[in-house]
């Protein structure tokens, strides 16, 4: 079955990625990872997201795919080592060096092919095939067309990316940052110029950031092409926003290969990423070039997104949770979970700790009882209801 890949910023995002339904997570190590800025994992951690992953039969990648400078390469065996000890299932690089040390000291895990090599035709997927790769991660900037042909006339496995921020350089090459802020964004310091807002006379402001993808339309065709890997982008994402992600795309590939999706299920899952994400998105190279009013934003398009209410900690009796939004009595509330299907209720009855009631949850992460017209289960999460039928 074609994986659904998730991006894990920590290890408790791992673990609600892995919950919720992805089958592979990928991760940034202590070194040489993209996201400086995200907590990333000590190789402890590592070791502990590894179980917790093999336990369930899935697979953690570790990101290994800054450009490196001569400084960077002096730890560069040992931290690969460590990371093949920890037994991760496949390390992420884009830099010639790191493909070179890891042949030279022939480590376990598979390599895999980062985005950050611009990967778009047969002929470098052929390239990578022949110095070891078992993965490339496809430019963002291929078709349908492309992607074919490349599956075709190639061996090594596809992994494309579905949903999330675009790049607005091609595939993530970008020296905005460094020249801007002096910030590296090829070794993991980007500060996103490309989302600060600009101004070229007093009335027009701009941003040169690109509209978000989504590929939620296009799953089938993605499964038809034979692609290996579906990859979600965000690992300094929320654990609201990596649940919800993973959880939509999951039950749509899975609705998808039963032939058990519907136009109603569909706009439904539409609807939930919409909401999940705070800019506008859509298919970007996959369907057709995109022109300027497709692919960058206007003005800045961006919405903050207060969906997630609470968290379910304990569903016995009166059902345990973690207040996140506020919400009080009389409002309508929609459950779901990687094995409860998305409800909705009107909630009539909650207490606080001192089990006294309580008619509006205002305390961030307050611990409240509640009660649920139906069954839930621990670790399913409260939302503001998306405008749909129950399944």
């Amino acid at each position: 079955m074609v994986e659904i890949l998730s991006p894990a910023g920590d290890l408790e995002r791992l673990k609600w990625a892995l919950t919720y339904g992805a089958d592979a997570v990928y991760i940034g190590g202590y070194n040489y990872s993209l996201r400086a800025n995200a907590n990333n994992f000590s190789i402890d951690e590592i070791k502990e997201a590894v179980t917790f992953a093999h336990n369930l039969n899935k697979k953690v990648y570790v990101t290994v795919n800054i450009l490196f400078h001569n400084e960077d390469l002096k730890n560069l065996d040992d931290y690969l080592i460590e990371l093949s000890n920890a037994n991760v299932d496949a390390f992420i690089v884009s830099d010639m060096a790191v493909i070179k040390r890891i042949n030279e000291l022939k480590l376990k895990p598979e390599l895999h092919i980062s985005t950050q090599e611009s990967s778009t035709n047969k002929y470098t997927i052929k390239f990578w095939e022949n110095l070891g790769a078992t993965r490339v991660v496809l430019g963002r900037e291929c078709s349908k067309i492309d992607m074919i042909d490349i599956k075709e006339n190639t061996n090594a496995e596809l992994e494309v990316f579905i949903h999330g921020a675009m790049c607005t350089s091609y595939s993530g090459r970008c020296v905005l940052s460094n020249y801007v802020t002096k910030r590296d964004s090829n070794r993991g310091g980007c500060s996103q110029v490309c989302r600060f807002t600009f101004n070229m006379d007093d009335n027009n402001d701009f941003q040169i950031a690109s509209k978000d993808l989504s590929m939620i339309d296009y799953l089938e065709d993605l499964i038809n092409i034979g692609v290996s890997s579906l990859k979600i982008e965000g690992r300094m994402r929320s654990m609201y926003y990596i649940a919800t992600v993973v959880d939509s795309y999951k039950k749509v590939r899975d609705m998808v290969i039963n032939n058990t999706l519907t136009e109603e299920k569909l706009n439904y899952y539409k609807k939930v990423l919409n909401r999940v994400s705070n800019r506008e998105n859509r298919p970007q190279f996959f369907d057709k070039e995109p022109g300027v009013n497709e692919q960058y934003y206007t003005g800045r398009e961006e919405a903050s997104n207060q969906d997630f209410l609470g968290l379910i900690k304990k569903a016995d009796g009166l059902v345990t949770i973690e207040q996140r939004n506020n919400f009080k009595i009389g409002d309508e509330i929609e459950v779901f979970g990687p094995n409860t299907a998305p409800q909705k209720f009107t909630l009539e009855y909650m207490v606080n700790e001192k089990m006294e009631e309580t008619n509006v949850a205002r305390h961030p992460r307050e611990i409240l009882y509640i009660k649920v017209p139906f069954k839930v289960n621990s670790g399913d999460i409260l939302r503001v209801p998306i405008d749909w039928q129950n399944q």
